[in-house]
């Protein structure tokens, strides 16, 4: 859950957005470096009454600034590939659900279940309970098992959507017609906040996501019950 002057990203709740915790101290560094560096030379050219020869004109210089700055994209680029790969990687779920997004609202349907579907709305303000985050709450969560791999199938029935959970490296666009899929393995059981992420008309900052994950025996039990009200 993000909190007032956060610098940072949100702790991760999934191995992909471990890796893009990382990827993140890994790039932030290289740009560090290269800012001190730069800095640095700025400081002695504007500090400095001498010249140098060499450096006002040095072919081995060039050379140095043009492949040094060759390399560090290289550095760059292949952690990221990989890290986009690995998140297309959609290896047998244990668990499929369908996220519809309609104005303002989301619907799912549990796909491995026949009369798993409900509509999930925010709970307006004056009907929060104690503790429950404003914009942010829902009157039915997504429910999935930690440890297991889902799978979420997005698309959406008018405008234009984007279902994003930043705790679970989650971004995907519901695009109507269209049927998009993303995947997710939750590491640990907690509530996880999310927002479309995609304008969408007036009341675009009123369609919350969370996703609730817990262990695998109350996933268990709530899919019975759930079977139960239907």
């Amino acid at each position: 859950m993000a909190h007032p002057s956060q610098l940072g990203f949100q702790d991760a709740a999934s191995p992909v957005m471990e890796e893009l915790l990382h990827f993140l101290d890994h790039a932030l560094m290289i740009v560090f470096l290269i800012s001190t560096l730069v800095l640095y030379i700025i400081i002695a050219m504007v500090s400095t009454k001498l010249t140098n020869m060499y450096i006002l004109d040095s072919q081995e210089i060039e050379i140095i600034w043009t492949i040094l700055p060759a390399i560090i994209l290289i550095l760059i680029a292949l952690p990221s590939l990989r890290i986009l790969y690995l998140m297309d990687e959609i290896n047998n779920p244990h668990l499929t659900v369908k996220a519809i997004g309609h104005q303002w609202y989301w619907s799912y349907e549990y796909t491995d279940y026949q009369e798993i579907a409900f509509d999930s709305y925010m709970v307006p303000t004056q009907d929060l309970a104690p503790g429950q985050f404003r914009l942010l709450e829902v009157d039915h969560r997504m429910v999935v098992p930690t440890e297991a791999p889902v799978r979420v199938l997005v698309t959406a029935e008018d405008v234009l959507h984007s279902w994003a959970v930043p705790a679970l490296g989650v971004k995907m666009d519901a695009v109507p017609g269209r049927l998009n899929q993303t995947a997710f393995i939750a590491s640990r059981p907690g509530v996880f906040y999310g927002q479309c992420s995609e304008i969408c008309g007036a009341n675009h900052s009123f369609m919350p996501i969370v996703v609730e994950a817990v262990p695998l025996k109350y996933f268990q039990d709530w899919s019975t019950l759930m079977l139960e009200d239907a």
